[in-house]
């Protein structure tokens, strides 16, 4: 059975590296028109057939309505990816008020504005499937990430409340959790793996050990694996499928 999004609009957020861009990748390969928001396009981005960037900073307040006003009238998917994890290496007393807030709105405003933009076009078709891109650190909080944790968490429970709204309308909404992944956020220059390692003085290829060795696979996920998760719930594959979390983290999480 086909994906079915062949000839369907998708909007996908924070969508030029990483998971983003592997989620507009194989969007467009299965025959989407994707609609990709991002502060500045990327080489990745850049030449993707039946895909159209949209520039612009998803983090204001009309960010997210002006990324999805350029999709057009019809919405089929939204993959809400926008987000960030500064690592707080100095504690909880270290993070203030105005890091707590910026943390909240890219992690969690960004999406309920981005959804609050779909929605009615959605509605009026009487179909559609919302995404949510969330984390392990929904449930497995780390103080490491502690704001990041909890917008996490609080995307996670705004996914599962809309469903319960917007099901029986014919709109799905479910959550892809993943656990560390292989994307700069994790090992580029000023990830995790590096700021934690000049915290603690220690290698961050000693810090990535270190994360590896608490999956059971041994290996972070590649960002194509989290995105074949993210094109099968928007398909018709997952059809009666919504309000439903999905982790893919290597069997980081244990069985509780």
């Amino acid at each position: 059975m086909g994906s079915g999004l062949s000839g369907r609009v998708a909007v996908v957020t924070g969508a030029s590296k990483g998971i983003g861009l592997a989620v507009v990748q194989a969007l467009a390969g299965e025959g989407a028109r994707v609609v990709a928001g991002a502060r500045h396009s990327s080489s990745g981005l850049d030449g993707l057939d039946s895909v159209q960037v949209v520039e612009g900073d998803l983090a204001l307040p009309d960010g997210p309505g002006r990324l999805v006003a350029a999709a057009g009238d019809r919405i089929d998917v939204l993959v809400n990816n926008l987000g960030a994890a500064p690592p707080r290496t100095s504690g909880f007393l270290s993070v203030t008020d105005e890091q707590w807030l910026d943390s909240l709105n890219l992690n969690l405003m960004g999406a309920v504005r981005a959804t609050r933009a779909v929605l009615p076009a959605m509605l009026r078709q009487g179909s559609g499937s919302i995404v949510n891109i969330g984390s392990v650190n929904a449930s497995l909080a780390d103080p490491l990430v502690i704001d990041y944790s909890a917008g996490k968490a609080a995307l996670a429970a705004f996914a599962k409340a809309l469903s319960k709204e917007v099901g029986p309308k014919g709109i799905r909404v479910n959550t892809v959790s993943p656990g560390p992944v292989a994307t700069d956020l994790w090992l580029g220059e000023n990830g995790v793996a590096s700021t934690v390692g000049e915290a603690t003085g220690t290698r961050p290829e000693d810090v990535r050990a270190g994360a590896e060795g608490a999956m059971a696979t041994g290996r972070f996920s590649r960002p194509d694996e989290v995105a074949e998760l993210v094109v099968m719930l928007a398909g018709d594959r997952t059809a009666n499928v919504t309000g439903a979390e999905f982790r893919i983290d290597g069997g980081m999480v244990p069985t509780w």
